[in-house]
């Protein structure tokens, strides 16, 4: 983690470990304080300063966090990282992406 960011997560860290029970509560149970203060700093503080935001608006985030908003973010950012192609060779990728011939002529 971020050395400027440590301090903040200490702070908010009863409102992310709350979350987390929460989450846990209603299945999710593989997710993380980690994997709640990543979601925070990279998709809802993306562009925010956080070091200049209170206190309290950083909890309120953290607390207004759905299920369904991180489950949607995790499946991006899996689908973003993900190389769907990568079992496949280059012929078998070429054959894939090539344009279909008519067989009719």
């Amino acid at each position: 983690m971020d050395n400027k960011y440590e301090q903040l997560f200490d702070h908010v860290r009863p409102a992310i470990e709350s979350k987390m029970n929460e989450f846990h509560f209603y299945g999710y149970s593989t997710v993380t304080e980690k994997d709640i203060w990543k979601y925070c700093v990279q998709k809802k503080w993306r562009k925010r300063n956080i070091t200049e935001m209170r206190t309290y608006a950083l909890i309120n985030d953290v607390l207004e966090l759905t299920p369904a908003e991180y489950m949607t973010y995790t499946q991006i950012e899996e689908q973003r990282g993900s190389d769907w192609f990568s079992d496949l060779n280059s012929e078998e990728l070429q054959l894939l992406l090539s344009p279909k011939k008519n067989s009719e002529n």
